[in-house]
C-alpha cells in the first residue's frame, strides 16, 4: 500500500467509525501524520482525493473539515466514476435505472402539486416542439430531474442525476431513424405526464420503466452504429 493509501484509507477510517463525525474539523496536519505514519506530502493527497469525493471540505482560511456527509452529495460523487464508463458498461446500469426511474414517477404521482406539474408539462411540451438534439437533450434531463425532485428523495434525485448525465453523452436522435426516436420519445414523455397528472403512481411507473427500457433499446442502436462505423473506417 503507498503512502497516499495509507493516508486515504487512514482518514476514512476515522470518518466511518466515528471518530471523525460530520462538521468536525479535522486534526492538525502534523497530528495526523505522526498517528497514520505518512509525510506531509501523502496527507494532502490523500485530502484532496476525499474532497474529491465530497467527504472533506477544506476551508481557505479556516482548516479542513468533514462535510456534512449527505448521502445525495456523496452519491452525486459517482459521477468522477461512472462519468468514465464506455457506453457497454453505462448499458450494464440500465436494469437498477429502469427501477428507480419507475419509483421516482410513482412517487412523483402521489406527491404532486399545481405548480410541479405546470413545470413538468413545460418541459415536456418544449420538447415537442423542437427538433434540436441538445436541447431536447437538455429539456429531457430537466423533465426527468423534476419527476424525481417532486418524488421527494434527494439521493435519489442525485443518482438519477448521474445516470442521465453520462446518457446524455450518446446522441440518440442523430441516428439514421432519429425522427423514429424522437417521436417514440415524445410519446413516452407524454405518457409519463399523464399519468403523472392522473395521481397513478401504478401507471406512471409502468410509464417510466418503459420509456428507460425503449432508451436502453435506443443505445444499443447507438452502440452498434458506432460499432459499424469503427469497423469500416479500419477496413477502408
Amino acid at each position: 500500500m503507498s503512502a497516499v493509501d495509507k493516508a486515504f484509507h487512514g482518514l476514512r477510517h476515522m470518518i466511518a467509525t466515528g471518530r471523525l463525525v460530520a462538521g468536525q474539523r479535522i486534526p492538525p496536519e502534523k497530528d495526523l501524520c505522526e498517528e497514520l505514519g505518512v509525510s506531509r506530502g501523502s496527507l494532502r493527497e490523500a485530502v484532496r482525493m476525499l474532497a474529491a469525493l465530497r467527504v472533506i471540505e477544506p476551508r481557505h482560511g479556516s482548516g479542513t473539515y468533514v462535510s456534512q456527509l449527505r448521502p445525495e452529495d456523496i452519491v452525486g460523487s459517482l459521477s468522477l466514476t461512472v462519468d468514465l464508463l464506455p457506453l457497454t458498461g453505462l448499458l450494464q446500469m440500465y436494469e437498477l435505472r429502469r427501477v428507480l426511474e419507475a419509483h421516482a414517477a410513482a412517487q412523483a404521482a402521489a406527491r404532486l402539486t399545481p405548480e410541479t406539474l405546470r413545470v413538468i408539462f413545460e418541459h415536456m411540451e418544449a420538447m415537442e416542439a423542437t427538433e434540436d438534439p441538445s436541447n431536447v437533450s437538455a429539456l429531457d434531463h430537466s423533465f426527468h430531474a423534476e419527476i424525481a425532485r417532486i418524488g421527494g428523495n434527494p439521493t435519489l434525485e442525485s443518482l438519477l442525476g448521474v445516470f442521465r448525465a453520462r446518457s446524455r453523452a450518446y446522441q440518440v436522435f442523430t441516428l439514421p431513424e432519429g425522427p423514429h426516436i424522437k417521436r417514440a420519445s415524445d410519446e413516452d414523455h407524454r405518457a409519463i405526464a399523464t399519468a403523472i397528472a392522473n395521481r397513478d403512481p401504478v401507471a406512471a411507473a409502468a410509464a417510466a420503466s418503459a420509456h428507460v427500457a425503449h432508451t436502453e433499446k435506443w443505445l444499443h442502436a447507438f452502440l452498434s452504429h458506432v460499432t459499424e462505423a469503427d469497423r469500416l473506417s479500419t477496413s477502408d
